[in-house]
């Protein structure tokens, strides 16, 4: 019994960790990078009807879940000013890659330290608004247990302390 309990706790503790680590270290919970981004019609990507692993300044813009819906950045002033402060704390941000760069529109991947998960996100410059729109979306997976979330308003946060 002790002998079986022990082989438990190390495939548990040690080996099936192991595992997830060394698929991550292959690419494995990467994804594939999303080819149906961008703006369309003054419009970022649609969340999905029922994805828990979204959130979208837009959202309320097409069927959604209030988990989806976010605010955009508010910005005061020229909006070139603040959509370059916004891609300076996004350069600044460890595990991001700038993908696209153009005046009015940022798209991000964001990938995690351990298991390399990769998420997208995208930022759109709404000038006569002075708003910033942002999608920020899980590539794998149903839920994303907050991060997009949490990762817009830490962008929020250090954008508006600017």
């Amino acid at each position: 019994m002790k002998k079986i309990l022990t082989t438990f706790v190390l495939t548990v503790f040690l080996v099936i960790p192991a595992a997830l680590v060394m698929a991550a270290q292959f690419g494995l919970f990467s994804g594939r990078r999303p080819t149906d981004i961008g703006v369309h019609n003054h419009r970022l990507k649609p969340p999905g009807k029922n994805s828990q692993n979204v959130v979208s300044s837009q959202a309320a813009l097409h069927p959604h879940t209030d988990y989806q819906v976010i605010a955009p950045l508010k910005f005061s002033g020229d909006p070139a000013v603040a959509f370059d402060r916004l891609q300076k704390i996004i350069a600044a941000t460890k595990g991001t890659t700038v993908v696209v760069v153009q005046p009015d529109y940022l798209y991000v991947e964001y990938q995690t330290a351990t298991l390399k998960f990769i998420d997208d996100v995208e930022f759109a410059l709404d000038a006569a608004k002075s708003e910033i729109h942002v999608r920020s979306a899980s590539r794998l997976g149903r839920s994303d247990f907050g991060v997009n979330r949490n990762r817009v308003e830490k962008i929020r946060a250090a954008f508006d302390a600017n």
